[in-house]
């Protein structure tokens, strides 16, 4: 297809396709002529994960090139794959390793959940939220953090499970980054939903004069001649 019809598929101006071409971001097409050149399907997948990741997730021409730069080699290799992965996490979620000293709950984390004893931004990530926490005077309780990392555990394995199935890198990355970016919000959104949930059901028939009675129900009324 010429260059015009690219734009019309993708739903992209042809000037952003020729600056997306001047980058390095787009791969040239196969020349036809010294001043045309055709485009393929692959064309079509590279202009939509990079609209994808500029308009969904509000990544920078430089971010979304970081990715596409670790995307070489992916649809075979599963190392690279997962050197893809963690780039697309470190971009999305915006991960910045610090060197701050682990604290030793996440290495206990780490082994009581049965996960590969490895470094990777995400545990350092993980490990320099704990030590704010415990800084702040708010230590996450150990059991506590248990149950979010077998919550945590199942989502990502029915994520990886989605991404797994994609055919071409563009959708694998996509899938991740897209998916990373909305569900990381849906899962926050679904917790709040289930805090008020809770709350209402905890304190929602509690009046200014009922309190809780011995037995424990919330709805007796206070006998203030007792």
């Amino acid at each position: 297809m010429r260059l015009s019809e690219l734009s019309a598929v993708s739903g992209i101006s042809p000037a952003s396709i020729k600056f997306y071409l001047r980058s390095g971001l787009l791969e040239p097409g196969q020349a036809v002529h010294p001043t045309r050149a055709e485009y393929g399907d692959a064309h079509v997948r590279r202009l939509r994960l990079i609209q994808g990741l500029r308009s969904v997730i509000g990544l920078g021409l430089e971010d979304i090139r970081r990715i596409i730069e670790a995307s070489d080699g992916a649809e075979t290799s599963g190392h690279k794959r997962l050197a893809l992965l963690a780039t697309v996490q470190s971009v999305v979620l915006g991960f910045s390793n610090s060197g701050t000293r682990e604290p030793p709950t996440v290495k206990e984390l780490v082994l009581q959940m049965g996960w590969p004893d490895e470094d990777s931004e995400a545990r350092a990530a993980v490990g320099e939220h704990l030590a704010a926490m415990t800084a702040a005077g708010v230590a996450a309780d150990p059991a506590v953090l248990v149950l979010y990392a077998r919550a945590a555990d199942a989502i990502a394995d029915a994520q990886l499970t989605v991404t797994d199935g994609q055919r071409s890198v563009e959708e694998l990355i996509l899938t991740a980054a897209v998916g990373m970016h909305l569900h990381n919000q849906l899962i926050l959104k679904v917790i709040a939903l289930a805090q008020a949930s809770r709350s209402i059901q905890r304190y929602a028939q509690q009046g200014p004069h009922t309190q809780k009675g011995r037995d424990g129900d919330a709805s007796q009324p206070f006998d203030e001649s007792d």
